[in-house]
């Protein structure tokens, strides 16, 4: 379908709320910025361009772009920060809305309901969830923020001191050409959910998850190593799950617009993928980092080389034996 087609021009004022009334040189116009800089913007936020007569655009399109603008004539950003904080925005929403709406195929296909009645019946649940999700979009985001400002209203702008942990999923790829696409979906999803559950809950952040495998962080030793624990702990039930296997390191890490990078971040890397299936390696920082913390285990490993990162002297982490 194209933007002309009417039963997508129909769902989209659906989920938009408004109708489409505008250009995007109208958009612009009524901004006050030149088109170019408001397709800038709105690349950044993860939209495609249009055709320049292409009537597309809202009232809420107009004030979105008036607020960009804003922010950056009053000085509360400038203009490579304030598309950085849009390309944030974009990623994110990007991948919560295709989520939603997956989901919401799925729970239209549970009910029955037939291809050529879709399109109906995607308006009338907008109609029942948009408003819903967009007040819990937004009490979440402002949640998340003051946490994170809270966390690092003290630090270093771009790097902190943190323990990064990689987990996956051992043999995946081959697993992933031998069952089902529904199963492994099912799968996908269990992994995805419970790491979160167990990474959260022990005080971690997850940083992202890539399918078969997960990167997080802790603001200490004690906390990296609980949560890798417990990852392995929790999926081991699940007959249908791959071993798990966790790389953990302690060091300098540059944090940037959500993710997190540098070298400690790549040797959490390799120690995953020199884990033993159902292991935890850590680096000699992190160990030392235990020192002292009852409940843990550390047995030195075979001293192992890494491409770019010289030798390796890991340990095996393990629950302490019960006195």
């Amino acid at each position: 379908m194209t933007v002309d087609d009417p039963e997508i021009d129909l769902l989209t004022e659906a989920f938009l709320r408004q109708p489409a009334r505008y250009t995007s040189h109208q958009v612009a116009a009524m901004a006050g910025v030149p088109v170019y800089r408001a397709r800038r913007y709105w690349r950044a936020l993860g939209f495609a361009n249009v055709a320049d007569d292409a009537v597309v655009f809202t009232d809420a399109d107009v004030e979105a772009l008036r607020t960009l603008v804003s922010l950056v004539g009053d000085g509360s950003y400038d203009e490579e920060h304030m598309l950085l904080v849009t390309r944030a925005l974009g990623r994110a929403t990007a991948a919560l809305a295709e989520s939603q709406a997956e989901l919401g195929a799925e729970t239209l296909d549970q009910a029955g309901v037939p291809l050529a009645e879709r399109s109906t019946a995607w308006r009338a649940r907008a109609d029942r969830v948009v408003p819903s999700l967009e007040q819990l979009l937004v009490y979440t985001w402002r949640r998340q923020l003051a946490s994170a400002a809270g966390r690092i209203v003290d630090q270093e702008v771009g790097t902190v001191r943190l323990a990064v942990g990689f987990a996956d999923m051992v043999g995946f790829t081959r697993m992933s050409r031998q069952i089902p696409e529904k199963e492994l979906a099912g799968l996908v999803e269990r992994f995805e959910g419970r790491s979160a559950d167990v990474v959260t809950s022990s005080g971690g952040r997850v940083v992202k998850t890539l399918g078969d495998s997960v990167l997080f962080v802790a603001d200490s030793a004690a906390v990296a190593a609980e949560i890798a624990l417990r990852l392995i702990q929790v999926h081991a039930p699940d007959r249908a799950m791959p071993d798990l296997r966790v790389g953990l390191a302690l060091g300098l890490v540059i944090s940037r617009m959500g993710d997190v990078f540098g070298t400690t971040v790549n040797l959490a890397s390799r120690l995953t993928s020199l884990a033993p299936a159902g292991g935890v390696l850590v680096d000699p920082e992190l160990a030392g980092g235990l020192t002292g913390t009852a409940g843990f285990a550390l047995t030195p490993a075979e001293p192992m080389t890494a491409k770019g990162l010289g030798e390796l002297r890991p340990s095996l982490l393990t629950r302490a034996p019960r006195q």
